[in-house]
Order: C-alpha cells, then sequence, then structure tokens
C-alpha cells in the first residue's frame, strides 16, 4: 500500500462537559495513530456553531492534529460565514469542509445568501484564496433530496468545479457503488481525490435509523445477519468488524486514496478496522 494515502477520523460536538471530555480523550487515543485530520461536524443550521468551533480549536491547539471543521451556508449569511472562516484562519486551520448542511425540521428551503455546496466553494475561494484545503461531500448512492442520479454527479461536479481540492463520501457498504461513483465522475472531468467515509458497524437499530435517514443502503444479507443478533452486541460488533474491514480492504485494493471514519465519538470500532487493514501509523 501506497504511503500518501490519507487517514482522517470525524467527530460531532456534544452538548454535555462530559461528552465533551469523552469526545477529547478519544480523540487523543486516535491522535496516537497519527491521522492526518480530524473533521468536526456542524449541525443543522447551525445549531452546534459555537460547540463546534470551540471543539475544532481544542482539537488544533490541544490534542495537536490538524481540525477541519465542517462549514454549512444553510441559515447562515455571508457575513456570518466570512466571520468563521476569519476565526479559522487566525487559528491556523487550513481544512475546511464545505457543505451545504441539513435544513432545520419544519424548513422547506434553504435559507442565507447561498443556497448550495458549490456556492460556499466559491464563497470560500473568493474570500480566503488558496488559503483552505476543501473539502466536499460525495453520495455514492445518491444524495436522498436529489432528483436522479444525474442530478447528483452534476451537483458534485459543481462543486470539484467551484474549487474543491477533494471530496468525503456519505458512508456506504457496497464498494462497487464507490467505485461506479467514481467512474462516472472522472467521465465527466472530474479528477480530485474521492475518499470513502466509513461507518463501524456497532448498534443495528441506531445503524438502520441513521441509514434510512442519509440513503445509505445496507445490503439485504448484512441486515439479516445483523437483525438475527437480536441484541447479542458482541456478535453486531463482531460481524459488524468483518463486514467493514473487508470492504475497506477492497477500496484499498481498488485505488481509494484513504479513509475516513465516522467514529460517533468512539475509537474502538475505528481502530478495530485500522489494526486489520495494518494501516500504517
Amino acid at each position: 500500500m501506497s504511503q500518501d494515502r490519507r487517514y482522517s477520523f470525524e467527530f460531532f460536538p456534544t452538548k454535555t462537559d462530559a461528552g465533551h471530555e469523552k469526545l477529547m480523550a478519544t480523540a487523543t487515543q486516535l491522535a496516537s495513530y497519527n491521522p492526518d485530520f480530524f473533521s468536526c461536524t456542524y449541525g443543522a443550521g447551525g445549531s452546534t456553531r459555537d460547540r463546534t468551533i470551540n471543539t475544532v480549536l481544542q482539537l488544533e491547539s490541544q490534542v495537536k492534529v490538524p481540525a477541519a471543521p465542517h462549514l454549512s451556508c444553510v441559515g447562515d449569511s455571508k457575513a456570518d460565514l466570512r466571520g468563521l472562516l476569519t476565526q479559522y484562519k487566525a487559528a491556523g486551520i487550513k481544512r475546511i469542509v464545505a457543505l451545504r448542511g441539513d435544513l432545520p425540521s419544519g424548513m422547506g428551503m434553504a435559507s442565507g445568501e447561498l443556497r448550495y455546496a458549490n456556492e460556499l466553494v466559491s464563497f470560500i475561494r473568493e474570500e480566503t484564496g488558496d488559503h483552505f484545503h476543501i473539502e466536499v461531500a460525495a453520495y455514492p448512492e445518491m444524495h436522498p433530496q436529489a432528483r436522479n442520479f444525474d442530478d447528483d454527479l452534476q451537483n458534485f461536479v459543481r462543486k470539484a468545479n467551484a474549487g474543491a481540492d477533494s471530496a468525503i463520501t456519505q458512508y456506504f457498504f457496497n464498494a462497487d457503488s464507490y467505485f461506479y461513483f467514481v467512474e462516472r465522475v472522472r467521465a465527466m472531468g472530474v479528477n480530485i481525490p474521492i475518499v470513502p467515509g466509513i461507518m463501524p458497524i456497532t448498534n443495528y437499530s441506531k445503524l438502520a435509523r441513521f441509514s434510512d435517514a442519509c440513503g445509505a443502503e445496507i445490503p439485504r444479507w448484512v441486515r439479516k445477519q445483523l437483525e438475527a443478533y437480536g441484541d447479542d452486541v458482541k456478535s453486531i460488533q463482531a460481524f459488524g468488524e468483518q463486514v467493514i474491514s473487508t470492504m475497506c480492504e477492497e477500496l484499498l485494493q481498488g485505488g481509494a486514496p484513504g479513509l475516513h471514519f465516522y467514529t460517533l465519538n468512539q475509537a474502538e470500532p475505528s481502530l478495530a478496522i485500522w489494526n486489520n487493514l495494518k494501516l500504517p501509523r
């Protein structure tokens, strides 16, 4: 395996002090694996803005791993976004994950001066030039709100052409969907690295709920096996670890430029996969 692949971990900002302490402990543990960066999510309509900022600044300054805040344009004015970019730049942040963002419940249409992720990417470039490495989202199984797959591919191409440096995918459980997506966008002239997003399997009911909401398909054979384990957490985790490790191996052998782990603020499930793959430390 080549050494120029990149590996990263994602966290979400917590609502409690105890949760935040756990997050920082998880981050410290993962930092010893020398990841390329940590990313931190941003709630619908900027609902976790302050917690996201604080978490990102702490990861960067205390845990000493480059931090990449998610930035979304839904519900934020250009002035808000400009303020955040200035703050991040001053703190030495070099990478941003630029997203349209989830609409807060009850909000039918995007509000804010920027409505789409490609507009946000253009805005960041206009305001800050090449200071930030900009990540965007990719949806191998199609964004749940896209009209059709071709439309979704066009959306992705627009984001890339607006100035994105690389992309992180929504999680999936079928490597073929990733390879097909990459093949399609390459044919459309997009050559930025597209890193698979990896979701460890630890809890079936939570995973099923998440997956239904974001359009990630759990293959029937995986679903049936997880259902068969019932409340047997150990078996669910052991099977999940095997399924995801095998898929990651297939992705890396097939040329994926790295892996991005959705940790849900836990270290062990991602590290179990990392160790199974014998990834570099």
